[in-house]
């Protein structure tokens, strides 16, 4: 299945064109990563625990449809998972897409204004409330609390070499981009300066770091939308 989806959305060549070639980065292989991603994660997943009926009940009232939205992305190496938020859309969110016009530059979405957003879902976006359920892929490995965007297939298809590089790492829910303008930065190539950056400064306390400052981002609710 990992392969079959790694050579749909890429393929790889020969001659005078680059061919993939990951090199795992040290973070992977950190246990201390690895027991602050589990000890994170049982955290969050009691948090959720807690505050689930609620915010599914709300996600009822708000908006018909479902209370998760559920999507494939890219991750450690381009191996594909299934991620889980509480839905902050309207629910045939993907077929009004077309409507929406992309305010960001390069492979990635953004509108600031999004008519799909549900009144729930800006504030459970601008809280990160909406991303809870992901704790239950750090837990099982998918994903790291600090690491990179996951990417969707439509992202990944037109990758280059420099843009696979930001999957050297795990996922993460939290980052460089989240922490230095969240959804204020609009330009794909800047988010992947980001991501990489994260890879040649990181060390292992670099996650505690990085985890203190998206707490900070979260409470000011700088860049939210």
């Amino acid at each position: 299945m990992y392969q079959a989806s790694i050579e749909s959305v890429f393929q790889t060549t020969t001659g005078n064109d680059w061919e993939l070639k990951f090199t795992p980065h040290p973070s992977v292989r950190s246990n201390f990563k690895r027991c602050l991603d589990i000890l994170g994660s049982l955290v969050g997943l009691l948090i959720l625990a807690i505050l689930f009926i609620p915010i599914a009940i709300a996600i009822k009232i708000d908006s018909p449809g479902a209370i998760f939205f559920i999507q494939e992305r890219y991750g450690f190496q381009g191996k594909p998972f299934r991620i889980r938020k509480f839905r902050s859309m309207v629910s045939n969110a993907e077929q009004l897409k077309s409507l929406v016009d992309n305010e960001a530059n390069g492979l990635i979405f953004k509108n600031k204004n999004d008519f799909r957003v549900t009144k729930l879902g800006r504030f459970l976006r601008s809280t990160s409330l909406d991303e809870l359920p992901q704790f239950w892929n750090i837990l099982i490995g998918e994903m790291s609390l600090v690491g990179t965007r996951p990417p969707t297939a439509d992202e990944v298809r037109n990758y280059n070499q420099r843009h696979w590089q930001r999957l050297n790492v795990k996922p993460g829910l939290t980052g460089e981009w989240q922490v230095n303008g969240r959804s204020q930065v609009k330009d794909f190539e800047e988010i992947v300066d980001l991501d990489l950056r994260y890879q040649s400064n990181w060390y292992p306390l670099y996650d505690l770091l990085l985890i203190g400052k998206t707490f900070s981002v979260i409470f000011n609710k700088v860049g939210a939308c």
